[in-house]
């Protein structure tokens, strides 16, 4: 009886098995996740005949595969409906293009299926932690500030400088240097991006991350002093789509400060959106969407060029409803000289056909009400880092309507994404703290 009050004793005094078993330290920040940052922002190409390789194409094709093995596996930690919803949407994005352009599947699929999931597993395998999502939050943050001096050179001359710099070295390319009029007497930076507009979004994401995210540590003075690099980082872009995410922030988070004490606060909001589109669409001759997209840009022709895009890429999505466009052109007016889409959801709907496009919203916005959801009453830490996440990523939602993702920048898009999901099944057990441990009632997660 003794022995066994004994072993009883011990075993009872043993740690718990971590809830995240795919590595040894849980605090620390893979080096995984550093190299795919970097890669991010290493805008080098390299042509292997018809194939272009850029180094985060490298890194994610050597890992894609056994990071899909392990996802489902259960080695991550457990599977959320957007595991599959997202390898669905690739699956019949790869049908839709193999229907309308099958001399083109491996080439185009097999590149936006790496850039897609591959970063999207890099997030689901090496973020499973509040420390490991904060690490990443001041790599981007450091990354930003250290953007800044090239962007300054940039909207002053009109030349990408590290772009610029690979271009002149034998056997390498870079991105393409855009060439966009000024605005507001300043050039627009793309910096190491295939666009303006991107350099924009991926400081832009940063904003409510750092200024919230990072509460318990850096102080108030430093995280002032971070946003505001965030926020010249995404004005140099001059680009409305990236300055709609600040804004969307920037008045969730005064929502939230206003109401902190109102448990429903965000069912308010939601329910004054409602209102607000109803009202609008009984008293616009517009639809609410195109109003949208007007108070969206910086011009009315900006305005009235994307709801001419809206009208006709519809009009192409219900010719070619179940298999899409794939790789062919899309129909428009002759003056549109230029085949892009500036609305991701609406392009996805037209390359890959009605299916497509439900699969990814539906994998989407799925996983945001998981981790939108899930109690996390237990940790004032986590509450808050979940407050940022959703709150860029509600920004980010209605961004997408308004621009187009590529390349890298499509694949950070859904690797940020992907970074928050391991709090869809945090619990108290995991943080460590009590089941009877709560915030304060009513108390306000940032």
């Amino acid at each position: 009886m003794a022995s066994d009050s004994t072993t009883t004793s011990i075993a009872a005094s043993q740690p718990r098995a971590s809830a995240f078993p795919y590595g040894t330290d849980n605090t620390k920040l893979s080096g995984v996740v550093l190299a795919y940052v970097i890669c991010v922002l290493t805008p080098i190409e390299v042509s292997l005949g018809s194939i272009a390789l850029t180094p985060l194409r490298v890194l994610l094709l050597a890992m894609v595969v056994p990071l899909t093995v392990n996802l489902f596996s259960g080695r991550y930690g457990k599977l959320l409906a957007c595991d599959y919803l997202f390898f669905a949407h690739m699956a019949w994005a790869t049908l839709a293009v193999a229907v309308n352009n099958p001399d083109r599947v491996l080439e185009n699929v097999g590149s936006a299926a790496v850039e897609f999931l591959g970063g999207y597993l890099v997030a689901r395998a090496f973020i499973r932690t509040p420390d490991q999502f904060q690490s990443l939050i001041k790599i981007l943050l450091f990354f930003i500030v250290l953007s800044l001096p090239f962007a300054v050179i940039e909207t002053l001359d009109g030349r990408a400088v590290i772009p610029g710099i690979i271009d002149s070295i034998p056997g390498l390319t870079s991105v393409k240097q855009v060439q966009i009029p000024k605005r507001l007497g300043f050039y627009r930076v793309q910096n190491v991006f295939s666009h303006p507009i991107h350099y924009g979004l991926f400081c832009s994401v940063a904003l409510t991350l750092v200024l919230v995210g990072l509460k318990d540590k850096l102080s108030l003075t430093m995280r002032i002093l971070g946003s505001a690099a965030v926020f010249l980082g995404t004005l140099m872009s001059l680009s409305s789509g990236a300055l709609l995410p600040l804004v969307l922030q920037i008045g969730l988070i005064g929502w939230a400060t206003v109401f902190k004490s109102v448990k429903r606060k965000w069912l308010m909001m939601l329910g004054l959106f409602v209102m607000l589109y109803i009202t609008i669409d009984l008293l616009s001759n517009r639809t609410p969407t195109k109003v949208f997209m007007s108070y969206a840009t910086f011009s009315s022709q900006t305005a009235y060029y994307r709801s001419i895009i809206f009208d006709w890429g519809m009009i192409n999505v219900w010719n070619n409803p179940v298999f899409g466009l794939g790789l062919r052109p899309w129909i428009r007016p002759f003056y549109m000289k230029q085949g892009s889409v500036d609305n991701y959801w609406l392009a996805m709907a037209m390359k890959y056909g009605i299916p497509g496009f439900i699969l990814i919203v539906l994998g989407y916005f799925s996983a945001l009400f998981k981790v939108g959801f899930q109690n996390l009453e237990f940790s004032e830490r986590v509450s808050r880092l979940r407050f940022a996440w959703m709150v860029t990523f509600c920004g980010l939602s209605f961004t997408l309507t308004t621009v187009h993702v590529w390349t890298a920048m499509y694949s950070f898009v859904f690797f940020f994404f992907g970074s928050g999901l391991w709090m869809a099944n945090y619990t108290a057990e995991d943080d460590g703290a009590l089941p009877d441990v709560k915030a304060k009632d009513g108390e306000d997660p940032r």
